[in-house]
């Protein structure tokens, strides 16, 4: 009986097994097709601003078209929560907010507004798992591991980071908790991904920086930063969400609202005198870790740019602008705290991701694939830190903090 047993439950795995890969196979590289036309698209609309700074003075008429087809589709209001939503209580992702997200994230980059990628890439992968799981008429529950499956290959396919892509569609949704049902097909989506995203030329983001001999004061110092990339994640989250409320009640027209952003966008880029805060602003990202070279005050105005452009209805996202502002804090603060000023500034990078995001292990194995393996018990430290002291905050208030992040307790509460 025990042989019988045994024998079903072992051939059970193995269908189970090959499903999921097969699955997984194929939603990887429908998203890893669509990532490349994707990452294609946002490389494309950043050159072309950069060659044509008057695209800029479009931005508020951008906005107004970007509401005006959300508002068409009925996709207002739809964005990460969303995506998110549909993991934890088996809500349908609408198959046009592909498309949307897609044009309306492009357009954004193209007129100069100040977002990310990620935003985008974790609805159309969600939307593209979900959909195909459908197709495939797999049942509600393994609907939400297939929109796992499509989050980790989009994430893989744009910054060509499969081993974070796969952890960090585990651990986002809930915190505390991870759905390791999920680990085959999430990371055999992203391998997918980013095999066929290699097939277009696209090359992995990578980041030049000499990590410090292993010391004592090297790790007490990657402590101070990680309580420092606590407090700004903690100021970037409530920032974002205030804002976006704030914006709201002033202007409840999503149109003019639009129009409203994109207008404050050029005033502002022109107030500065740079366009480095427009876009996603990789070039500083870079310049901060490579050379250790950022203004103080760079990080502060971009989390306003982002703040002004994501309130108003622009779409994106603020994981690149996370990066961003983490690694010109760190960049400026790092000298202060007697360490390099590009290893600092690689070191508040993870640091604030991980406390706006709450994936403290997504965290450090995102450092050691973008900077590589030798720093990793500094970021382990930074990251740690951060996540403890950041509290329950969290740029995605559809996440879920299962347990406490003080003591072994179930709390179960969204996201602040």
């Amino acid at each position: 009986m025990r042989e019988r047993l045994g024998g079903a439950e072992a051939a059970a795995f193995a269908r189970a097994f090959l499903k999921w890969l097969a699955f997984a196979a194929v939603t990887g590289a429908v998203c890893g097709l669509v990532g490349s036309a994707f990452y294609g698209s946002v490389a494309l609309a950043t050159a072309l601003r950069s060659e044509h700074a008057w695209l800029l003075w479009l931005l508020p008429f951008a906005g107004v078209g970007i509401a005006a087809l959300y508002r068409a589709a009925k996709l207002d209001g739809r964005g990460p929560d969303a995506v998110i939503d549909a993991i934890h209580e088996g809500r349908a992702i609408s198959v046009l907010l592909v498309p949307v997200i897609f044009v309306s994230t492009a357009a954004t980059h193209l007129f100069g507004g100040s977002a990310g990628r990620e935003g985008a890439a974790l609805q159309i992968g969600g939307g593209l798992g979900q959909n195909i799981a459908r197709l495939f008429r797999l049942d509600d529950k393994d609907r939400r591991l297939a929109t796992l499956c499509g989050m980790s290959a989009l994430f893989s396919a744009l910054f060509g980071t499969p081993l974070t892509a796969t952890i960090f569609a585990l651990e986002v949704v809930s915190v505390g908790e991870i759905y390791y049902a999920g680990l085959v097909p999430c990371l055999t989506s992203a391998l997918a991904a980013f095999g066929v995203t290699g097939l277009f030329g696209i090359a992995p983001e990578r980041f030049s920086v000499a990590a410090p001999a292993l010391t004592a004061g090297l790790l007490w110092r990657a402590a101070l930063l990680g309580l420092a990339s606590a407090l700004m994640s903690v100021l970037l989250c409530e920032t974002m969400h205030r804002s976006e409320r704030l914006a709201k009640r002033l202007l409840p027209n999503s149109l003019l609202r639009a129009f409203a952003g994109g207008a404050a966008i050029v005033a502002l880029t022109y107030l500065c005198g740079t366009t480095d805060y427009n876009g996603a602003g990789t070039d500083v990202i870079a310049a901060a870790i490579e050379q250790g070279a950022a203004r103080p005050w760079d990080f502060a105005l971009k989390l306003l740019f982002t703040a002004v452009t994501l309130s108003c209805g622009f779409k994106g996202g603020e994981m690149v602008p996370t990066f961003f502002i983490g690694a010109t804090m760190g960049c400026a603060l790092g000298p202060a705290l007697g360490l390099p000023a590009g290893f600092a500034a690689a070191l508040a990078l993870a640091g604030v991701f991980c406390g706006a995001v709450n994936c403290p292990v997504a965290s450090v194995i995102l450092a050691i694939e973008l900077f590589g393996s030798e720093g990793a018990l500094s970021f382990a430290v930074v990251t740690a830190v951060s996540y403890m002291l950041s509290g329950y905050s969290g740029l995605y208030r559809s996440q879920k903090i299962v347990y406490s992040k003080l003591k072994a307790e179930f709390i179960d509460i969204h996201a602040k």
